[in-house]
């Protein structure tokens, strides 16, 4: 059995991510920024078995995943390109490696 990479999100948190975050991640035009727009609203970007996790800062925990809010990691990527990323030792997450 796959573990879930996060909690099951109610109708209403996932209303307010897509308002809140969607937009931000409508208008990348890179990883860079993209990782600085979502920084300060409190978020960041986390990789995990192939999909984009929404993180939140505070916690640390992963709330959501792209698809889940209407922005797959697929269509991001066809957008602005493939995410430079840094794989960890566990070989099934990894981390945006952007230069700034």
């Amino acid at each position: 059995m796959t573990p879930h990479l996060h909690r099951p999100l109610d109708s209403e948190t996932a209303t307010m991510l897509r308002i809140v975050l969607r937009p931000t991640i409508d208008g990348a035009t890179d990883w860079s920024g993209l990782t600085g727009d979502l920084d300060r609203k409190g978020y960041r970007l986390g990789f995990r078995d192939g999909r984009m996790l929404i993180v939140d800062d505070y916690s640390g925990e992963a709330i959501s995943t792209g698809s889940a809010i209407g922005a797959p990691l697929s269509a991001l990527s066809q957008r602005i390109g493939r995410p430079p990323l840094r794989m960890s030792g566990d070989g099934r997450s990894a981390v945006l490696h952007c230069r700034a």
